[in-house]
């Protein structure tokens, strides 16, 4: 007999794709009232998996049983008509439309066989006000930050009605203060008898929130532990090893100083900012909501302009709003939107890797093919990218090995100084640790790097000086030894002397490049 309190049951589950197996023999289940945490590597499954429970795709072998009955999940209705709802680490909103028609796409309540839009905009608020998110429900999804765009796709899938709801990363985004709302709202909904299927990479999160935990690694269901479990024995369950150091920082000798910034400013977003960052060098940058570190960036990288002030690389002066001058100088960036602003996502591999280079590698016109894929494969293989071959699409790979990409293409340039925007956003533990070591690879070979994270162990882990931000200014230097989460937090919430020239920046919810305020973890 089946378990009444049984949702959801996935048993020897396999599903190949030309080349790779995605998973083979995963199981699965899910009870009512119950989160049930979901932690593998980037590539490990989760996203394959989900995408079967939300009618993406299709098992090529194994079953799926809801309720106690085998069925088949051939698309999406057939996934909400099983009570099924899954909220996306991208998100799924149209942006012309208004939050009321987001919600209710395909499903808008009808009076007299036209859209009643009074009802739908008075059940849009309903929903929106049970997520604790103060959005007009006429607003247009364009118009909002991401945190909002989170929340609107949790009343999304609140309004189905749903039995089994899937979470695939939904706090990535969000900050210290919309978790713990989103964690309360969780909460309500398993003592409603909801199912949640719970993805992260944040370990701490699982103790806080989750009833037990399946791990996924190679395609393949290795374990399944209470919540409870360590998270040193939840990350050898996900990796296969053991990660002695989560922050493995190697301080080489520093030398000249690669880039220098002085007096940059951007009236009303940054004032008067100036830095060096050395030879050697790994220099964070910390700070809360609004605080302009990633407007900053963009500027010395030349992706934005800016007012007044200079850049100097290795020496040379730098011209302002010059892409193509900052990549000559030896500037990279590691935008925090990579698949948005880092990645060509219907170009394979090798192209992607290849962007950076493909000037220096035209003769007359022509490119040399051959060595740019002797490079990219080279560059793939020391990054460790798990792929099928360098002709697969970017977009097909997890978000690590994306991340990798985006970093690789960089590395064959010979960058000297390379700027990472939230580098480890939405990557699991294993990736990071590399991600971590190639950022020692890089200083250990002369060259620079300056680190822009919301995560501030991390900042503090990987850093050698710790600049804080606070309202577009600098408000403060650490050296490593002296930068805690106190010290760095002291400065961040602190006013500055001259405030006159500084953007408003109370609520910034809505703006584009925002980040949290530093999640301690």
């Amino acid at each position: 007999m089946s378990d009444p309190d049984e949702l959801l049951r996935i048993e020897g589950i396999r599903k190949t794709f030309p080349g790779v197996v995605a998973l083979d023999g995963v199981d699965f289940d899910l009870r009512r009232g119950e989160v049930h945490v979901l932690l593998g590597e980037n590539g490990a499954g989760k996203s394959t998996l989900i995408k079967m429970l939300s009618g993406a795709y299709t098992p090529d072998a194994g079953r799926i049983l809801a309720g106690g009955e085998e069925v088949r999940i051939d698309g999406a209705q057939d996934s909400e008509r099983l009570g099924i709802a899954t909220i996306y680490q991208e998100f799924n909103l149209v942006p012309d439309l208004t939050v009321a028609e987001n919600i209710f796409l395909g499903r808008q309540p009808r009076r007299f066989g036209m859209i009643d839009r009074k009802t739908m905009e008075a059940e849009a608020a309903v929903l929106l006000e049970r997520v604790g998110v103060n959005v007009p429900p006429r607003a247009r999804v364009r118009e909002l930050g991401i945190a909002r765009l989170q929340m609107v796709e949790i009343a999304k899938a609140l309004s189905l009605d749903a039995r089994v709801l899937i979470m695939d990363e939904p706090t990535a985004v969000l900050t210290s203060e919309e978790v713990e709302k989103l964690f309360a709202i969780v909460r309500r909904l398993r003592e409603d008898g909801v199912g949640i299927v719970f993805i992260t990479h944040h370990l701490e999160e699982i103790a806080a929130l989750g009833d037990r935990v399946t791990v996924i690694r190679d395609g393949r269901s290795v374990g399944q532990v209470p919540a409870s479990t360590p998270e040193d024995e939840l990350v050898r369950l996900m990796v296969g090893r053991s990660i002695e150091q989560q922050y493995p920082r190697m301080r080489p000798e520093t030398g000249e100083a690669l880039l220098r910034v002085e007096g940059l400013t951007r009236d009303g977003v940054f004032h008067d900012v100036s830095f060096e960052v050395h030879a050697g060098e790994v220099v964070g940058i910390a700070g809360l909501v609004g605080a302009g570190r990633t407007e900053v960036v963009r500027a010395v990288f030349g992706a934005d302009p800016y007012d007044r002030g200079s850049v100097e690389v290795a020496g040379g002066a730098l011209r302002r709003h010059d892409v193509n001058a900052a990549m000559a100088a030896g500037i990279g960036l590691v935008p925090e939107d990579r698949k948005g602003q880092g990645l060509v996502l219907d170009a394979s591999v090798e192209e992607n890797l290849g962007l950076v280079t493909l000037r220096s590698a035209t003769r007359a016109g022509l490119v040399d093919l051959k060595g740019q894929r002797a490079a990219a494969a080279r560059i793939a293989e020391q990054l460790g990218v798990r792929m099928a071959g360098l002709g697969q699409h970017v977009r097909t790979l997890s978000g690590g090995n994306q991340q990798k990409v985006v970093i690789g293409k960089w590395l064959l340039a010979d960058t000297k100084v390379l700027i990472l925007d939230e580098p480890t956003r939405g990557i699991d533990v294993g990736a990071k640790v590399e991600i971590y070591q190639l950022v020692n690879e890089l200083t250990a070979a002369g060259a620079a790097v300056l680190m822009i994270s919301s995560d501030l162990p991390e900042v503090l882990g990987m850093s050698d000086r710790v600049l804080v931000m606070a309202q577009g200014r600098i408000a403060g230097e650490l050296p490593a030894e002296q930068a805690t989460q106190d010290a760095v937090m002291a400065l961040a919430v602190g006013t500055p002397a001259d405030t006159t020239d500084t953007a408003d920046t109370d609520d910034t919810d809505d703006g584009t490049t925002d980040k949290e305020a530093p999640r301690g973890r």
